[in-house]
């Protein structure tokens, strides 16, 4: 024993000794490759430090700038509101009007960012979002609380729906034109016994609540004809680049479509990737999707992927998740080609402007969209696998752009093969379909019938749908055609037909504007080789998973814009 306390000390000495060594030799400096280490440290704690106070500077230099403009032009409001000739009435659309609301969003979004959630987010989450998410799960899995919350919203519902149709009962078609494209859906199916109705339910809901506020409610449908106004006066200013390059004569008095309106999309394209590169696009998807999410109960990645497709295309919103997309389940990619198939662009609705389409019409078809494909990918493809991705492990794709002005030169170049696209599209379909009726008059006319074209054949094949969907039967033909057109060919044939008849007066305002919402979508063949290439880009070892779901997601894209023109259909009336 004593040999082994002997063993013991000698060993400890030693270890002492040796730490004794290493101590002075990091005394002495040997070990001298710690300090340019630390005065690395200490130079970029000094840039952090400097870089702070010089963002804390500029941002108080921009807020009294900001605030003094804001002062001085309500002043000049004020001084000569009675005396002005022009833009005086203060409404979102004025010049003060406008003004005023990005005031209030700039400073309420700075006061809750900076005040309210990192002071008081913790409490205000404890004390009302967490009880009433208790509450609301305690609800949903009582049978009773269920059966109760359904009959009440079905009763508010059917209460509110007889109310507003009751001078024009004939508008209540659309709801079986609603109960009809839902009942194929679920029959369409990929299982019935695991739908999941909250994303069903929540989403026909949402989507119908979004149509009463934006179509039937005055305040929400101004806010909505103002916001389509300003952006068509804002795609507008893509013409003054456009002249620059082809002239005044083209652009603005022969107003020639391939020189007047098509360079537009070279701006809009422009300002789409200087947000994106600023990471404001990414902010705002992130937060509809999250709306979405939380309406829905849907994945992150599919909500924000709707979300997305409402300002981008279909090949575009996914490269928002793209490094998820190989991870995603069968029902999230169903539900990712459903929301590119529902909805349009932003670039494209530049030529459907030009084309007659109302922009208010565009862009409310195209939020509506958001959660109705959602609701109707569910129904028809509903989850049958674990989500890999959640709101806890998913970042939005940031931009790879070096400087602004690299992501403006990129996003103008980008916009060149969606341009070129467009023009094919046009060109060859639009040749195409008058050489399919000249074959057709000809072999009709051998057997006794004149006048039978593709126009007439689309409109007798969709009347039913125009007349499920709301409109007066005198128009469905051409509705039915312009909607056929949509979905055979594709949406620029349609919309170019549909201006065809409001320029010739052959449909009421009303029926032009439930074909405007019918026909919003990119559902037509060709984009369905889009999307499968698109995505197939993105994720390759997926290709297999694409295709299998690609046909159902078609078919869902096109009854997601038929039920929204349904909703059209039966909360819009003629004065409207």
């Amino acid at each position: 024993m004593s040999g082994v306390h002997n063993i013991a000390f000698e060993s400890s000495e030693n270890l002492n000794k040796d730490d004794s060594q290493n101590y002075q030799q990091k005394s002495n400096g040997e070990n001298i490759d710690l300090t340019p280490m630390n005065l690395e440290n200490d130079e970029q704690h000094e840039t952090d430090t400097k870089r702070k106070k010089y963002k804390f500077l500029t941002s108080i230099i921009l807020h009294l700038i900001f605030v003094t403009y804001f002062s001085y032009a309500t002043y000049h409001y004020i001084s000569t509101r009675d005396t002005c000739t022009r833009d005086c009435t203060l409404t979102l659309c004025s010049s003060y009007g406008l003004l005023l609301l990005v005031y209030g969003a700039t400073y309420l979004g700075i006061l809750y960012y900076k005040v309210i959630k990192p002071y008081l987010g913790d409490e205000i989450e404890n004390i009302v979002f967490t009880p009433m998410q208790d509450l609301i799960s305690s609800l949903l899995q009582s049978l009773t609380a269920k059966v109760a919350i359904f009959i009440v919203l079905s009763a508010a519902f059917f209460g509110y729906i007889i109310y507003e149709t009751y001078s024009d009962f004939s508008r209540l078609r659309a709801l079986i034109g609603i109960a009809a494209f839902s009942l194929i859906g679920f029959f369409m199916s990929e299982n019935h016994k695991r739908i999941i109705w909250r994303p069903v339910i929540c989403g026909g809901v949402f989507q119908f609540l979004l149509g009463i506020m934006f179509i039937r409610w005055p305040v929400g449908r101004g806010i909505f004809q103002c916001f389509g106004n300003k952006v068509s006066d804002f795609l507008s200013f893509g013409k003054d680049g456009a002249a620059f390059v082809f002239g005044n004569e083209l652009v603005w008095d022969k107003q020639i479509f391939a020189f007047a309106v098509l360079p537009t999309i070279f701006f809009f394209s422009l300002c789409i990737s200087v947000c994106y590169y600023l990471g404001a696009m990414q902010w705002v998807l992130f937060k509809l999707g999250w709306i979405l999410q939380s309406i829905l109960g849907t994945t992150v990645c599919e909500s924000v992927n709707a979300a997305g497709n409402i300002f981008l295309g279909m090949s575009e919103g996914p490269l928002i998740i793209r490094p998820y997309i190989k991870h995603l389940t069968h029902s999230e990619i169903h539900a990712l080609m459903v929301s590119g198939f529902a909805t349009v662009s932003g670039s494209t609705m530049v030529a459907y402007i030009a084309f007659g389409a109302e922009p208010a019409h565009l862009i409310t078809a195209t939020v509506m969209a958001a959660p109705a494909s959602l609701c109707f990918s569910k129904l028809v493809y509903p989850e049958l696998e674990k989500s890999k991705t959640s709101s806890n492990n998913i970042e939005l794709e940031k931009s790879t752009d070096s400087s602004i002005l690299d992501a403006a030169s990129n996003g103008a170049s980008q916009a060149i093969p969606l341009i070129l696209n467009i023009i094919a599209n046009l060109v060859a379909f639009v040749a195409f379909v008058t050489f399919a009726d000249a074959i057709l008059k000809w072999i009709t006319l051998l057997m006794g019938f004149d006048n039978v074209d593709i126009q007439y054949i689309l409109g007798k094949m969709f009347m039913p749908i125009s007349w499920l969907i709301g409109v007066d039967w005198k128009d469905c033909e051409a509705v039915g055609n312009v909607i056929g057109t949509k979905t055979i060919i594709n949406e620029f044939v349609a919309f170019k037909k549909l201006g065809e008849y409001k320029a010739n007066h052959e449909i009421s305002m009303r029926s032009a504007a439930i074909a405007t919402f019918a026909i919003c979508s990119f559902a037509n063949p060709a984009s369905m080789g889009i999307m499968i290439g698109a995505l197939s880009a993105l994720a390759p070892e997926r290709k297999s998973s694409f295709t299998k779901v690609i046909l159902k997601s078609f078919i869902s894209g096109c009854f997601v814009t038929l039920c929204t023109a349904s909703i059209a259909g039966l909360l819009m009336t003629d004065e409207i």
